[in-house]
């Protein structure tokens, strides 16, 4: 049973911290797993782009992008993860540290990845 203690679960929830502070200041420090995602991030963010064109990923909401980044690298770059498991990742953080409508935004949009 996954718990809030999980610590694939707490290093996610570092990683989206870290991306989220990426989005305001870019020199800082942050972790080796980090950095693999930001030296992905315009693949990234054109996947998110193409599942969400409604919203350019410059006015998505920091915290939704930071989670949604992390998810796509996570679905499409490492692989590591199936799929559901990366989707619930996402959806979780997103009711952590979202806001109420975050959790359906993200799983919409990385559902539309996985379908395309």
């Amino acid at each position: 049973m996954k718990t809030s203690q999980d610590p694939r679960h707490k290093k996610r929830q570092i990683i989206v911290k870290e991306l989220f502070s990426f989005s305001f200041q870019q020199k800082q420090r942050i972790s080796p797993d980090t950095k693999i995602i930001i030296s992905h991030l315009k693949q990234i963010d054109k996947l998110i782009e193409k599942a969400a064109p409604q919203f350019p990923v410059d006015k998505l909401n920091k915290i939704d992008l930071a989670i949604l980044r992390l998810a796509v690298f996570e679905l499409r770059i490492e692989k590591k993860q199936p799929p559901k498991v990366i989707i619930d990742e996402a959806i979780e953080l997103a009711k952590e540290y979202a806001g109420e409508n975050s959790p359906k935004f993200i799983n919409g949009a990385l559902g539309t990845i996985i379908r395309n």
